[in-house]
């Protein structure tokens, strides 16, 4: 009997990591399906290292200044990369060239953020559930910004599937929906033939009667977007309302990062059994989920990497600049204890440490809040 696979085994043509190791950079990858964020690296010019992480539902990323933000299941957390700290990571120490710490955490509640950026306000993610543009900057679960004109109430009942964000001079610009909808889940209706581009700083649809659209980049003053719905890569021209398709894959396309002439897009393997993705035009073509490298000025397709096991839908690519072997934490409590400062950081500072030098007499707070607890309850039985 044939053994199946390791966990997130891949396959990649031999281009892939050369082009990967040209860039000076590594790859990040979020699969909300398998609850991880991957961090792909080229050793060398032929072989490829992937780390994967866990975290509740990774969906959009942002990267800006050495800054990763991720949106999770009911929050959005940003790490910082350090490169004191990379090197020194005491279970590998001497592999990693820097090294991505969690620093905070905004809840959000379950708004099913999707795309996100960085701008000159903040951070800025597509509140899907919500149907909005958002600030998160920890004031509020969010901060509400801008809404499509045609959305008649702030509610929690995803009237248009809102998605996708291109930004331009640190301004949302571009946004993607899967239907000009208002009322829950309208959307789902036409979701084939139904999406649309809008211009955020005019409130008019610019393009529409798209296949899913999803992931708008702005590149070179062009905006480029990924038709999911039948696996195509295209160029459009907000003046006129149409598009080129500059490539076609062989897969469900969502999630995109720019470096050079060179498109990094991600492909995901549809499920069968998906109520929202069975009836699409690519859903039985669908069968691989992974990276596909494309050169802008031919749009043929460079470079290849396929998943065989555990990673079937991926939502964001994130490009990470100069640095060629992160590593990067994840929210597990147990993970190594790390104190991050301007100077560098420490590793190893136990909390058990300080709590052994606390007087006896000192009661920790978890300690004191399960005092009161039995208090208020032994109040209420009487």
């Amino acid at each position: 009997m044939k053994k199946p696979p390791p966990p997130f085994s891949c396959t990649h043509s031999p281009q892939f990591p050369e082009l990967l190791l040209q860039t000076g950079a590594s790859l990040a990858i979020s699969t909300y399906q398998a609850g991880k964020v991957i961090l792909i690296s080229a050793i060398d010019e032929d072989q490829l290292v992937q780390l994967p992480r866990n975290f509740p539902r990774p969906m959009g990323m942002s990267v800006s200044e050495g800054r990763l933000a991720i949106a999770l299941a009911r929050s959005v957390v940003v790490l910082v990369r350090s490169s004191e700290l990379g090197p020194s990571y005491p279970k590998q120490p001497g592999v990693y060239d820097s090294i991505y710490v969690p620093t905070a955490n905004y809840f959000t509640g379950p708004v099913d953020m999707h795309d996100m950026s960085w701008g000159d306000e903040g951070l800025w993610g597509v509140n899907t559930r919500f149907s909005c543009l958002a600030l998160i900057d920890g004031t509020y679960s969010f901060r509400p910004e801008w809404v499509p004109s045609f959305i008649t109430k702030l509610v929690a009942e995803d009237r248009c599937h809102l998605n996708g964000l291109a930004m331009e001079d640190g301004r949302p610009r571009y946004v993607t929906a899967l239907g000009a909808t208002d009322s829950a889940k309208e959307w789902r209706k036409d979701k084939v033939g139904g999406g649309i581009v809008i211009d955020v700083e005019t409130d008019e649809i610019v393009l529409e009667g798209l296949a899913m659209p999803h992931s708008p980049r702005i590149y070179q003053d062009k905006l480029f977007l990924l038709l999911s719905a039948t696996g195509e890569l295209v160029c459009a021209d907000p003046e006129t309302g149409k598009y080129d398709v500059v490539a076609k894959m062989n897969g469900f396309v969502r999630g995109m990062c720019i470096c050079g002439d060179y498109l990094f897009v991600a492909m995901s393997r549809l499920r069968k059994t998906s109520r929202t993705f069975s009836d699409l035009p690519i859903s039985k073509g669908s069968v691989q989920s992974g990276i596909t490298i494309i050169y802008l000025p031919t749009g043929s397709v460079s470079a290849q990497l396929v998943y065989q096991s555990s990673c079937e839908e991926i939502y964001d690519i994130q490009m990470l600049a100069d640095t060629r072997r992160p590593g990067i934490m994840g929210l597990d409590p147990r993970r190594e204890p790390v104190i991050l400062t301007p100077g560098g950081g420490f590793w190893g500072v136990k909390v058990e440490q300080e709590k052994a030098k606390q007087p006896a007499e000192e009661k920790s707070f978890q300690e004191e809040t399960t005092e009161q607890e039995q208090e208020e309850t032994t109040e209420q039985e009487q």
